[in-house]
């Protein structure tokens, strides 16, 4: 079975983040890719919420990953949802559909913002890193 990785803040190519490595390391960079959802400045990174709404698109990157019983737990411990962080936690690793530039879908684990987006901006663009 293939598992592919959605990212779309502090993970991308270009956020220059040293957990970009450990990604690049460990998966393969396969096509940019949108997922349905609205994109919060929530820090000094983004949190995705799914949306009902089509014209709601968060940009990113998909990735195949190579091993992921050991990436995915290092992610987890990243974006604070591994076991060892109180609940709520700020973000939860879920399957999501996600689509390619080609119109192709593929299901992927994204990081989807836990929390109440209440006071925090809207990213309008859906894409971290345009802003």
């Amino acid at each position: 079975m293939q598992h592919y990785l959605f990212v779309y803040g502090t993970l991308r190519q270009n956020a220059n983040h040293p957990m970009h490595q450990l990604l690049a390391q460990h998966g393969r960079f396969v096509a940019m890719a949108r997922y349905q959802a609205r994109l919060y400045q929530v820090d000094y990174y983004p949190g995705a919420v799914a949306s009902n709404n089509s014209a709601d698109q968060v940009v990113g990157e998909l990735y195949q990953l190579q091993l992921p019983e050991l990436l995915l737990p290092a992610l987890d411990n990243y974006e604070e949802c591994s076991p060892q962080f109180t609940q709520p936690h700020e973000y939860r690793r879920e399957q999501k559909s996600v689509m390619l530039e080609t119109g192709d879908s593929v299901v992927a684990w994204v990081y989807v913002y836990n929390r109440n987006t209440d006071g925090l901006a809207l990213i309008q663009s859906g894409d971290f890193l345009a802003q």
